[in-house]
């Protein structure tokens, strides 16, 4: 089993390779399936990681939800059931053994339609859980994972089989030790699937204030639910939450525009620029303008190499 599990590695490494052939995050013909490759480890990415199965051919990665670290590697697959405001880093990489890894989005549509078609039983009263976690991968899910990314050699057949693949990966990861995790996100009624609701409504009106009650209301919980249960599923309280958003996209504005801190503040939804700085600081180690500047001095390197 081990030489099985190491000879699909050597292959969907091969595959990575060959679809990437440079640093970064890359699309790829299947529109759901993205390849990373990188010759050295990174400092902290940040974003918002969408439901996905993220697995490490070569090297190492650490994720950061709020205060609890994900560390996974080749023996290991990552699962986000809900988008999560993360901060990201390859640990483990060199030139000659490349961080190389895949993700693998999915929608709760896609999850329900697998429980479904294979009539796999959901109780809707079970516990909000984290919308994270790492297993130990298993043979028939790499083998899965690498018959997918097999098909970019072959892209006639990504149109007929990507989706059926697709749909036997998610079946095996609704099989594994926390596959209850995954079921229900997509379970209208469940805590999770009302935690979710509650989630899009914050990353779609990020910049706007929100009294809690509105929340509860669109959770259908009362206000001391909605705080237990949001903070299970993301390691955090909504106000929390909404404010890793605004620090993101705030960084995300200033390095694409010319634009003032004290204006990106307002526009993500700050009333205070001095508090605007004193968080970002926190949250990225330097204020606005030397953080930008150094991102963008780190990008010039980077393109001159």
């Amino acid at each position: 089993m081990l030489e099985q599990l190491y000879r699909q590695r050597v292959e969907l490494s091969k595959i990575i390779e060959s679809h990437t052939g440079r640093d970064g995050t890359q699309m790829t013909s299947i529109p759901s399936l993205f390849f990373s490759r990188y010759s050295n480890e990174t400092g902290p990415n940040y974003g918002v990681h969408k439901p996905s199965l993220c697995i490490v051919v070569q090297g190492m990665k650490e994720v950061m939800l709020s205060q609890e670290r994900f560390r996974y590697g080749p023996a290991d697959y990552l699962v986000a059931s809900v988008n999560l405001p993360i901060t990201g880093q390859v640990t483990e990489a060199s030139f000659e053994v490349p961080y190389l890894a895949l993700k693998l989005e999915f929608t709760p549509s896609e999850i329900l339609e697998v429980l479904r078609e294979f009539q796999m039983g959901v109780d809707k009263k079970e516990h909000a859980k984290r919308g994270m976690y790492v297993s130990k991968i298993d043979q028939s899910l790499l083998d899965a994972v690498t018959r997918l990314a097999r098909l970019l050699d072959t892209p006639k057949d990504i149109k007929v089989l990507a989706p059926l693949i697709m749909k036997e990966i998610i079946y095996r990861v609704l099989q594994g030790e926390h596959g209850g995790m995954l079921k229900q996100i997509a379970i209208e009624g469940s805590s999770t699937h009302q935690i979710s609701d509650v989630i899009k409504h914050i990353m779609n009106n990020y910049e706007k204030p929100f009294k809690i009650e509105e929340l509860a209301e669109i959770a259908n919980m009362s206000v001391s639910s909605l705080h237990r249960h949001f903070k299970e599923v993301t390691a955090m309280s909504p106000i929390q939450f909404q404010k890793q958003l605004r620090l993101q996209e705030a960084r995300s504005l200033l390095l694409a525009e010319s634009s003032d801190a004290a204006d990106v503040a307002f526009r993500v939804g700050y009333e205070s620029p001095s508090q605007f700085s004193r968080e970002y600081s926190r949250k990225f180690g330097l204020p606005p303008k030397e953080d930008i500047k150094l991102l963008r001095e780190q990008y010039e390197q980077k393109v001159k190499a």
